[in-house]
């Protein structure tokens, strides 16, 4: 029987996971894309703790106007704003399993333009 849309992206996350993890000098940068909005969390795997996050549901980033690639890229910068105030330069990318393409991608390149390095 074939896997549905979310099983195979859990899979493909499973085995992102196993490669990229974050440690306290280089945290991880998770993704989640919802069909509304998008979430990305800095993370570091070894204390279990976030570090910084943004999402497209903060009030400075919910009242934008524009595409759903164009918030997408609004969060990429105000994670790495939140990010660098942390003391964080450089990150690890975890797509979550989804496509490098669209809104993932205009949120890492956000994320790019707002300082971080990976």
């Amino acid at each position: 029987m074939a896997l549905t849309k979310n099983e195979r992206r859990l899979r493909i996350k499973s085995r992102i996971r196993k490669v990229v993890s974050g440690t306290e000098a280089r945290p991880r940068l998770a993704v989640y894309r919802s069909n509304k909005e998008i979430y990305a969390q800095v993370v570091d795997d070894v204390t279990g703790k976030t570090l910084a996050a943004a999402s497209s549901r903060d009030k400075a980033i919910a009242s934008e106007k524009g595409t759903k690639s164009e918030i997408a890229a609004l969060v990429g910068k105000a994670v790495a704003e939140k990010a660098i105030k942390a003391g964080i330069n450089t990150i690890s990318f975890d797509r979550g399993g989804y496509q490098y393409h669209g809104r993932v991608k205009s949120l890492a390149e956000g994320a790019r333009e707002g300082g971080l390095k990976f």
